[in-house]
């Protein structure tokens, strides 16, 4: 069973809860897809069944199609956030780290033609591979974190949240407008262009800034 753990010896007692994902939070990976870049961020949620340890192997969905990999920033929350405003929301995060944003792509894309919600390709068991957290003992700059995901070795995408089109805190702020933020949920805060399809045997890698947090994968 998937528990919530620091990159350091220190124990991570927050609960798993649910993981509110962005989409479309970076111009470069909608026009990828075609999509129209949002006027406001686009909200949906996994539900806590969706997260895995990130570092444990992949087993993509049997008879469902394409999955495709999203590489993603992630907010561990430590402090409930409701109705927040975006000074509100360093406080309230406990660490950072990576994960995935498994998506069923033939599924998904039915799903929007038929104007239904997404879940069924993005909130299925194991949609949410997640790192361990770099626990937060101090202020990043918000506006200037990088991550990489390499597939094969080679590199796929690189998020730059500077690049983001909702910046880091004022998507927390917006999110805890509508969804009341409890310790031990997560954020994903969208994925840059680079996406693509997993297939058995693939090994990927995903790492945050130079030196804080690296995890290898492999998909079976």
């Amino acid at each position: 069973m998937y528990r919530h753990q620091y990159t350091c010896a220190s124990e991570c007692d927050l609960p798993v809860g649910k993981i509110v994902c962005v989409g479309r939070n970076y111009a470069d990976h909608a026009a990828e897809l075609n999509n129209p870049i949002p006027q406001e961020p686009l909200l949906f949620i996994k539900p806590a069944t969706a997260a895995v340890d990130l570092r444990a192997p992949i087993h993509l969905p049997v008879g469902r199609g394409s999955c495709h990999f999203e590489g993603e920033l992630a907010l561990l929350i430590g402090q409930r956030l409701s109705g927040a405003n975006a000074a509100e929301v360093p406080a309230a995060i406990a660490g950072l780290g990576l994960a995935l944003d498994l998506t069923l792509r033939e599924l998904q894309s039915q799903l929007k033609a038929d104007g239904h919600p997404w879940e069924k390709a993005k909130a299925f068991d194991g949609a949410c591979p997640l790192s361990p957290f770099v626990k937060l003992d101090w202020l990043p700059d918000w506006d200037a974190l990088t991550y990489t995901l390499w597939l094969n070795g080679a590199v796929r995408q690189r998020g730059k949240s500077a690049h983001m089109l909702t910046p880091i805190l004022d998507l927390a702020a917006y999110i805890s407008s509508y969804f009341t933020l409890e310790p031990g949920d997560v954020i994903l805060t969208g994925t840059p262009a680079g996406v693509g399809e997993l297939h058995h045997g693939d090994r990927l890698a995903l790492q945050l800034e130079e030196d804080w947090l690296r995890v290898e994968t492999a998909v079976v």
